[in-house]
This record gives C-alpha cells, structure tokens and sequence, in this order.
C-alpha cells in the first residue's frame, strides 16, 4: 500500500468517525402526542390533569431533562373528529419550544376544545403519524406515540361488553409498523381493563405498546417539589422516564 493510499484512506476514516460523532449528538426521536377529545374522556376530570401532565411532558423532553430524550420532532394532535377517518392538523415542536410550562399548558387547552361531542379514532391519527413520518423525512428515527385517553374505541349501535372487546381487534397500527425499529405507542390515563385489552389485544407485529393506568399517572403530582426553577423538578423529570418512558420490549399479537 502506497503512502498516498494510506493518506486517503486516514482522511476518509477522520471524515467517517466525524461524521458519525456529529449524527449522533443530533436529536432523533420523533415525537407524536395525541389528545383523546371525544367526549369519554374529555368531560373527566382527567383530561384537565393530563393537559397539565403533558406540558411538563413537553417541557422536560424539548429541554432534555435529568435524561429525558430530546426529540428532534414534536407533533401534537387531536384524537376525534365529528366523523370517522377525518384527518387532524398536527401542531409542530415551533408552537411550544420557546414557552414556559403554563405557557404550554394555556396553548394545549386553547388548541384542544372540548365542547364538541367527538367520535374517538384511533385508526385516523396512527395514518396521519404514518403520513407525516413520509412526508417530513423522518423514516428510520425511533418514533414514540403518546396518547392521553380513556383508550376506549368507538363502537356504533349497541355497545355490550362482547362488542367493545371485540373493537380493540378492530384498532389499526400497520401504517406504524415499518417506520423504524423502535415504534412505542404510550397509552395513558386507561382503566386497567383497558390498559390490559390495549396490550394483549391490539394486533401488531413490531409496534410497542406501554399503559400506564389513571390511577399510575396520578403519582406525577406528588413528584412537584415546587421548585422555583422547574428544570431542578428532578424527581418529576426521573419519574416521567420510569414510569411513562419506560423501555418496552416487542410483543407481536396476531
């Protein structure tokens, strides 16, 4: 092997090792909240208290607190519409990356009206999540799903218990499936009857899917320790990567 051979093969190795360093200090997940609107969950007390939840969720991740992933996208949008399949805007990371918490928590209940009566539909947003991955380039990324919910589908005519057991079947992540390696979906404020349909349930081959019970996400509030600088909430911050972040392992259910 020549010098000069040795020369440009150590300069393509430098480029290579740089190239590699400065990608991954570059935030890759892409994160997407939805908001269940329809009208189970939005007249409970816990839409309110998942609206606070989700802007101290919001806040910790885009600033990378005590751990938590900062994402290199933020899409948040509603789960519901007056008829099915209708397509939802999703409000991108622009709209709340400058704001404090209150700030993210006025612009969440402004952005999420809940007078309307809406039809939950989960199928509708996994397809517009599917459609804005393509869309912005973002295939490959791991991407995480939260969603604040009641996690009960629609079910039209009668609704005995066969029937609604028989919608979680009915519920649609294949569009989700083959975005990238790690797909979480994080499902909560469920009951844990819901919790566990969503788990052993949902069909899916690689998608991940991780509850966390109402009575669970009560727990974040006593993690506030009230300090005067929100990003010191370590206790806050490490109890969102515990409890709502946890590593999922795959499960498929045909």
């Amino acid at each position: 092997m020549t010098r000069h051979v040795r020369i440009l093969l150590v300069a393509a190795l430098v480029l290579a090792t740089g190239c590699t360093s400065s990608e991954a200090e570059k935030p890759r997940l892409s994160l997407f909240i939805g908001v269940d609107v329809s009208g189970s969950f939005s007249n409970t007390p816990q839409f309110q208290d998942a609206l606070r939840f989700l802007s101290y969720y919001i806040y910790g991740h885009l600033h990378g607190l005590a751990g938590l992933e900062e994402p290199r996208a933020v899409f948040v949008g509603s789960i519901g519409g007056d008829v099915a399949n209708e397509p939802k805007a999703f409000y991108p990371i622009q709209v709340f990356e400058r704001k404090d918490v209150p700030e993210i928590e006025a612009k969440l209940k402004e952005l999420f009206d809940t007078k309307g009566n809406y039809l939950t539909d989960f199928n509708a947003f996994f397809k517009r999540i599917s459609e804005t991955v393509q869309k912005q380039n973002l295939l490959l990324a791991p991407v995480t799903v939260v969603i604040v919910t009641d996690g009960v589908p629609e079910v039209a005519g009668k609704k005995g218990n066969k029937v609604v057991q028989a919608a979680y079947g009915k519920i649609d992540v294949s569009s989700l499936e083959y975005l990238a390696r790690n797909v979480t979906i994080r499902i909560l404020y469920p009951s844990p009857t819901v919790a566990a349909a969503w788990e052993r349930t949902v069909p899916r081959q690689r998608v991940r899917v991780w509850p966390v019970e109402a009575e669970v996400m009560q727990g974040w509030h006593e993690q506030l320790e009230n300090r005067p600088n929100v990003k010191q909430e370590k206790r806050l911050w490490e109890w969102i990567q515990d409890i709502v972040d946890r590593r999922v392992r795959r499960q498929r259910i045909i």
